[in-house]
């Protein structure tokens, strides 16, 4: 279980960056905005208390139960692996500049390419509208793909994105989790 970081921890943490949590192949790759200070000082990924992320991702069913940002790492063994647009952590998102947006938009491709996983799943329109030059995308799949990635867009799960409920980002996840587990049966 993780711990609070100190204001200092927190300070310190501005600029950092969190490994990713990646293997090839995997099934789907979620890949958050940037990480916030709190995650950046525990090296963790979705880490602030009320990130909705790890609520999401098991009442969506890509879990068998409520993960902590501590136990990251069993998400490979589950075949979902966690990345970001942009590296580099923040106190918010919008200290991010749309050429951050743009060259993470395309290092993520590169990242994608080389690890090759079944799905991509941005989590911040905002982020993936600026990354990749879609102003008009929406949540949901999108047409084409990244990398060879299929791609879902998923809102932003911070405590911050107040009008999609728990429930409703559980049901958004949970409808990615539908279409992967259609697709895995029909590849079979």
């Amino acid at each position: 279980m993780r711990t609070k970081p100190t204001k200092d921890e927190l300070a310190a943490a501005y600029g950092k960056t969190i490994d990713d949590v990646i293997a090839p192949d995997l099934d789907v790759l979620f890949c958050g905005i940037n990480p916030g200070l709190y995650s950046g000082a525990l090296g963790l990924h979705f880490a602030r208390p009320g990130n909705r992320f790890w609520p999401a991702l098991h009442r969506g069913g890509f879990t068998p139960r409520l993960l902590d940002p501590s136990e990251q790492h069993e998400l490979l063994a589950l075949g979902l692996g966690i990345t970001n647009v942009v590296a580099r952590t923040t106190a918010r998102a919008d200290e991010l500049t749309p050429d951050e947006f743009r060259e993470g938009g395309r290092l993520l491709t590169a990242r994608v390419t080389e690890y090759r996983p079944r799905w991509l799943a941005v989590v911040g329109i905002t982020a993936f509208r600026t990354a990749f030059g879609l102003p008009k995308a929406k949540v949901g799949p999108q047409d084409g793909e990244i990398g060879g990635a299929r791609v879902w867009v998923l809102p932003n799960p911070s405590g911050l994105n107040a009008h999609w409920t728990p429930a409703a980002l559980g049901d958004e996840f949970g409808r990615l989790f539908d279409q992967t587990r259609c697709a895995e049966v029909h590849s079979e």
